[in-house]
């Protein structure tokens, strides 16, 4: 696939005259529309930088020179500065044993998720008993029941709730996952459907020689986040209203990004092409999505891109003609976070709204990519 320009994206001559938000409420009526009434995030408690990383790996593994200097080059040099890691300390780092590490997914998980979630019904001034619907998404872990299960306990959900547990999507889950909160919602009609997305990506690191695994090692990280998904209405205050979703499956590219299991543990592969592959499939459904709505990449305010790493961020700037500032939310929660996985797209929507601070009807796009090879977008106005 070839880089995209703005003109591919969608810029109609003939309906410049026409404001932007007039062309997109053609396609989507208000009272169509779901809002965000509240975002949260959270992490686990332990952050290790990425000099302590380094030191740990150094001390805990025999690794050898080449593989050595690959890893001090990523930590010490790289731009992430450190991660949240679900562990107590950091030689827990050297366990093995697959029935100890999905508890540790679970304690870890399940107490960050239930962190951000109850900062989200804060935020919203929302009783758990006013929740009709919960959908978890994860890739780190696999419970039976989900996570759904636990978090209903935690937060104290009714017994009439409904629940959604979606697995295997990898880092592009929450985009996904909002518009499954979203058909819930538009089905059910009888309250907030709360969106949770969570990742204990600490739990499968792998150690072995292979290059992809070492990234892999040194730019994943665990966090959580918990939106709170409503109807429009005058009664409800919001952040932002959820106007359209576009998605893309690429399963002749599934083997540069997915988990295996390999001794009865998840372990990551992470191709080289990812960065291009990622990009080109990210650009493809942004394409599709501004396209239906008459919008162009100009027209786009607000950028919150997955954290999947400086080299895909790069190439998608470059293929949606974007400068370095419009994605600069994506790069700096890379470099404090490193790339939590599914929750990473909503802890740089979170960043936008705290220090973007977006006015009212001005567009942003969500953007992630996943395992599979899948990609994600969503249209929002603040």
């Amino acid at each position: 696939m070839s880089g995209t320009s703005s003109s591919d994206l969608g810029s109609h001559p003939s309906e410049a005259a026409v404001p932007s938000l007039e062309r997109v409420a053609k396609r989507t009526p208000r009272e169509q529309a779901q809002r965000l009434r509240a975002l949260a995030t959270a992490n686990p408690p332990m952050y290790v930088t990425s000099e302590a990383a380094f030191a740990s790996y150094d001390t805990l593994f025999s690794l050898p020179p080449a593989q050595r200097e690959l890893y001090r080059k990523l930590l010490v040099e790289g731009p992430v500065r450190g991660r949240f890691v679900g562990m107590d300390r950091t030689d827990d780092a050297v366990e093995t044993n697959p029935d100890r590490l999905l508890e540790r997914f679970l304690r870890f998980g399940r107490a960050a998720a239930a962190k951000a979630a109850r900062e989200a019904l804060c935020q919203a001034k929302c009783s758990p008993e006013e929740i009709s619907g919960i959908v978890v998404n994860t890739c780190t872990g696999y419970l039976c029941p989900g996570l759904s299960s636990y978090l209903s306990e935690d937060l104290g959900l009714r017994t009439s709730i409904r629940v959604m547990d979606l697995m295997g999507m990898g880092c592009g889950a929450a985009i996904p996952n909002l518009e499954c909160s979203a058909g819930m919602l538009t089905r059910n009609h009888a309250g907030p459907v709360l969106s949770i997305a969570v990742e204990i990506c600490s739990a499968t690191l792998f150690m072995d020689d292979d290059p992809g695994l070492t990234v892999s090692n040194c730019i994943f990280g665990d966090g959580a986040s918990a939106a709170i998904v409503d109807a429009p209405g005058a009664d409800r205050a919001g952040l932002l209203t959820i106007l359209d979703f576009e998605s893309g499956l690429f399963p002749e590219n599934r083997e540069h990004l997915r988990y295996r299991s390999q001794d009865g543990r998840l372990r990551n592969v992470l191709g080289r092409r990812v960065p291009v592959i990622g990009a080109r499939a990210t650009a493809e459904v942004a394409r599709r999505l501004l396209e239906r709505h008459g919008l162009s990449t100009k027209e786009i305010r607000w950028w919150a891109v997955h954290t999947g790493g400086t080299s895909v961020l790069d190439q998608l700037r470059e293929r949606l003609e974007l400068d370095r500032d419009d994605l600069r939310f994506s790069y700096e929660v890379f470099g404090e976070y490193g790339n939590m996985s599914s929750p990473s797209v909503m802890f740089v929507l979170r960043k936008i709204l705290d220090e973007g601070c977006p006015r009212a009807g001005e567009l942003g796009l969500m953007l992630s990519f996943g395992a599979g090879f899948t990609a994600f977008a969503a249209l929002v106005e603040f």
